[in-house]
């Protein structure tokens, strides 16, 4: 990652869960592990970043973060309630506080109406326990800006997670 607003929202992240003294979790499925990528970038990462998640498949998703099968099946993986899934994993299977996830369609194939390309999902949930939820439509504009703009969204909501 090396536009710089993304490296300043990564700095920001780490130093703030550093002066909150948490720790850290990504769970991601779209940007394969792009969010965590961006948090490693930054000198001095490992006293505030624990762990990342890349939970590419429904398997993985269940397996690592214990989303429940009929939520997946109900709702598929690209929904909110995935997505809250997600980032509560993530911080029930790390020492993290805080966690982000990201579950979306990047493209260029994939879509639907219902789902089109474009399409993610973030939650994030913080140190006192409140998760909030992001639905972000990017439109068809390709697969690499879509996960490069997920990748922003997911560390700004992140850093407010961390500093709630």
């Amino acid at each position: 990652m090396s536009p710089q607003d993304i490296q300043a929202l990564a700095a920001a992240v780490i130093e703030a869960a550093r002066t909150a003294g948490i720790m850290v979790a990504t769970a991601e499925s779209c940007t394969g592990g792009l969010v965590s990528a961006a948090l490693t970038s930054v000198a001095g990462s490992s006293a505030a970043l624990d762990r990342g998640f890349v939970t590419y498949s429904n398997e993985a998703k269940q397996q690592m973060l214990g989303v429940p099968d009929d939520m997946l099946a109900r709702f598929g993986a690209v929904s909110e309630p995935v997505a809250r899934a997600m980032a509560s994993g993530a911080v029930e299977q790390s020492r993290a506080m805080a966690a982000v996830s990201v579950t979306g369609v990047a493209g260029p194939g994939g879509g639907s109406t219902e789902k089109p390309v474009g399409l993610v999902h973030f939650a994030a949930v913080g140190p006192n326990g409140h998760a909030v939820h992001q639905e972000r439509r990017f439109g068809d504009i390709g697969r690499d800006a879509v996960r490069q703009e997920s990748v922003r969204v997911a560390l700004a909501l992140l850093l407010d997670a961390v500093r709630a």
